[in-house]
C-alpha cells in the first residue's frame, strides 16, 4: 500500500506513522502536513526519509498539490488526520475549523475519486481501482454529550455542540455522501479522547503534566467533573490499521478505550505521580458549550474486526508521564511564542478573577 497520511506531523498522525514503521513496515507512507502550530517534525525526527517514508509540506485545501501527490506517489490509501482539533481554539476562530476540516476533507475526497475511479468522466460509474480506501479519522464529540448513563454507538445521532465538533460532523457527512453517491471506498472512525507521547500541550493531560513539572497553576474548567473515555494513542493506531485492512466499506467504527475518568481524577493522579501539590489546582470559568460526558460503545469494532484496546489507563498514564519527564527538550521546542500567547489569552483572564 502507498498510504497518504494527512496531518502526519500532529499528535495522532505522527504516532500512527511510528506505529506503522514498527508493525507494518512493508507499506509506504507519504506524510502531508501543513505544519501549523500543532504540526511538529520534531515528533518524527527518528523516522528517516527513504523509499518507504516521504514528507511533503502541503495544505489539504490545495487541490493542485494533492493532485501532484496522488500522481507522483500512486496513492492507494488515505488516512485523514488533518484537522484543526482543539475545541477552545474553535470557539475563538470557527471559520478556520470549517475551511480546514470540511473543505479540506472534500478536496481530499475529490482528489481520491478522480485518481481511483475507473472512469472519472462517467458520473454513474461506481467502479474503482481494486484495493483503494479512504479512511476519515473523526471523533466521538460529533455525537454531542451524554447523561449519567449510556454509551455512544455508531447509530447515535450527530448532535455536535462546538464549532470543532460541528466541523468534524460535517466532514463525516460529506464522506458518507461520497460513499452513497459515488461509491467511493471509505470508512469513518470515531475515537474517544486520546493521550500518549508527542501530544501538543494545549490538551488536558500534557498541559497538566507540564504545569506540574514547572510548578505552575493547573487551570481546571468548571468543577472538573467532566467525564471522558480515555484511549491510548497506540491503541488508536492499531484500531485504525484494523479498519484500514478489514473494515467493511461504508461503515463507521467507534474506537474507545473503556477508561472513563473525570478531568479532576486525572489531574489528581498526575499531581500525585509527580509529587506536586493539589494547591496548584485553579478552577477557572467553564468554556461555552462544554460537553459533560462522553463514553464509547466499541462493541462493533471488537466483535467484527477483532480489535481490543491493550492499555489500562493506569499503565498508559504512567508511561505517558514518564515520557514527558524524559522528553523535556521536545516540550520546550513545541512551546513557541504563539502557544504562549494563546495560553495567556485562554487562561490568564480566569487567573485574575
Amino acid at each position: 500500500m502507498n498510504i497518504l497520511v494527512t496531518g502526519g506531523a500532529g499528535f495522532i498522525g505522527s504516532n500512527f506513522i511510528r506505529w506503522m514503521k514498527q508493525h507494518a513496515p512493508e507499506h509506504r507512507i507519504i506524510n502531508v502536513d501543513a505544519l501549523t502550530y500543532a504540526g511538529n517534525l520534531e515528533s518524527l525526527r527518528d523516522i528517516p526519509q527513504d523509499a518507504s517514508y516521504v514528507f511533503i509540506r502541503a495544505d489539504i485545501r490545495d487541490r493542485a498539490k494533492l493532485d501532484e501527490v496522488f500522481s507522483q506517489h500512486d496513492i492507494t490509501h488515505v488516512v485523514n488526520f488533518a484537522a484543526e482539533s482543539h475545541v477552545d481554539r474553535s470557539i475563538v476562530d470557527p471559520e478556520l475549523f470549517l475551511t480546514t476540516n470540511v473543505l479540506g476533507t472534500q478536496a481530499l475526497l475529490d482528489t481520491a475519486k478522480l485518481h481511483w475511479k475507473s472512469n472519472p468522466e462517467d458520473k454513474y460509474s461506481r467502479e474503482y481501482r481494486a484495493g483503494v480506501k479512504f479512511l476519515q479519522v473523526s471523533t466521538d464529540e460529533v455525537y454531542g454529550a451524554l447523561g449519567r448513563e449510556g454509551l455512544f454507538s455508531e447509530a447515535s445521532p450527530l448532535m455536535p455542540n462546538s464549532p470543532y465538533s460541528a466541523a468534524k460532523a460535517s466532514a463525516d457527512l460529506v464522506c458518507r455522501s461520497y460513499f452513497e453517491t459515488f461509491g467511493l471506498p471509505l470508512n469513518i472512525t470515531r475515537c474517544s479522547n486520546n493521550y500518549g507521547p508527542y501530544q501538543f500541550p494545549e490538551k488536558l493531560i500534557p498541559l497538566m503534566i507540564h504545569n506540574c513539572m514547572e510548578e505552575k497553576p493547573l487551570p481546571v474548567y468548571g468543577d472538573g467533573m467532566q467525564i471522558r473515555d480515555w484511549l491510548h494513542v497506540f491503541d488508536h493506531c492499531s484500531a485504525i490499521f484494523a479498519v484500514l485492512i478489514r473494515g467493511e466499506m461504508g461503515e463507521v467504527y467507534n474506537i474507545g478505550g473503556n477508561n472513563e475518568r473525570t478531568n479532576l481524577e486525572i489531574i489528581r493522579q498526575i499531581i500525585h505521580s509527580l509529587g506536586a501539590s493539589e494547591e496548584l489546582i485553579h478552577f477557572v470559568k467553564d468554556r461555552p458549550g462544554h460537553d459533560r460526558r462522553y463514553a464509547i460503545d466499541n462493541s462493533k469494532i471488537t466483535t467484527r474486526l477483532g480489535w481490543t484496546p491493550s492499555y489500562t489507563f493506569e499503565q498508559g498514564i504512567s508511561e505517558t508521564i514518564r515520557w514527558y519527564q524524559d522528553n523535556e527538550e521536545w516540550m520546550e521546542h513545541v512551546l513557541s511564542g504563539a502557544y504562549t500567547e494563546y495560553y495567556a489569552r485562554m487562561y490568564a483572564p480566569s487567573f485574575r478573577e
